[in-house]
């Protein structure tokens, strides 16, 4: 039930991820050049089958880069 649900958390991040930058107009590529990373790890963060988990310093960077607050993209609870 707990890993479950750490998944689902994962997911509903990348999601954000990819909803905030979308709304800029913001490809993956031109994220990831601007976060100074590589297209394929944005698209693993956002890759809903991934389950991939971003270190606090990518979300960060992420988050700086969307201008967006961190906490807009971690909030769980808010969907």
């Amino acid at each position: 039930m707990l890993e479950s649900q750490y998944k689902m958390n994962l997911i509903n991040i990348g999601l954000k991820i990819a909803y905030y930058r979308k709304t800029q107009g913001m490809t993956q590529e031109s994220l990831a050049e601007h976060c100074g990373l590589s297209a394929g790890y944005i698209s693993q963060i956002e890759g809903p089958n991934s389950f991939f988990c971003p270190s606090l310093k990518t979300l960060f960077l992420i988050s700086e880069t969307l201008n967006v607050p961190v906490s807009k993209l971690v909030n769980i609870d808010d969907d």
